[in-house]
């Protein structure tokens, strides 16, 4: 038990040390920062899974609560309506998806797990859209299928579900967030300049 969780103290302290050792000088030369508390970070990663059909499957809210456990290490909290909407049968209250907020070591930890090992691992992939940014560098990704994360056992998964990923930086553009993301690893799509 005490290796496994050497293991995983060190897979974060790895890209901690990647941002602290490498990114951070480079993002400091580049856009030519007058202080090193400028250079962007990420902030926070949020998680976001929408859940309609809980409306008419009462154990859907359940089953995803637990997968979503697992892929972020965090137990995610449960989002209301908060109006009722008569052509949809909702009312106000009702239990519409589960919400995850990660920072410091589960927000790195979490990092390392979708750029490394979940996002090669879906189907024809061949890099993220560089159009995802907001214009104030945080970044939105749509995930289509929750199995790509190697924590879910496919044969226990009642449904295939998917959910947003919401990176946010301290970056004052999305030049600046592009930048910072594609350091640290971010998988983004090849641009031809030629």
């Amino acid at each position: 038990m005490a290796n496994s969780k050497s293991t995983i103290e060190s897979k974060m302290k790895r890209i901690q040390k990647l941002y602290t050792d490498e990114v951070k000088s480079k993002l400091l030369e580049e856009f030519g920062y007058k202080n090193i508390m400028q250079v962007p970070k990420i902030e926070k990663i949020n998680v976001n899974v929408g859940m309609g059909e809980s409306l008419n499957n009462k154990n859907a809210i359940e089953a995803m609560q637990g997968d979503l456990t697992l892929i972020t290490g965090q137990k995610p909290v449960v989002t209301r309506a908060k109006i009722s909407i008569a052509n949809f049968n909702l009312r106000e209250g009702m239990r519409v998806g589960l919400r995850v907020t990660l920072r410091s070591k589960r927000m790195w930890d979490f990092w390392d797990r979708l750029v490394n090992l979940s996002l090669p691992r879906i189907r024809d992939f061949r890099g993220l859209s560089r159009k995802s940014f907001d214009g104030n560098g945080n970044y939105n990704l749509g995930i289509t299928e929750h199995i790509i994360f190697p924590e879910i056992d496919y044969g226990k998964v009642d449904k295939i579900r998917g959910f947003q990923i919401t990176i946010v930086t301290s970056a004052k553009n999305d030049q600046e967030g592009l930048r910072l993301l594609q350091l640290l690893g971010m998988p983004f799509v090849e641009v031809n300049n030629g």
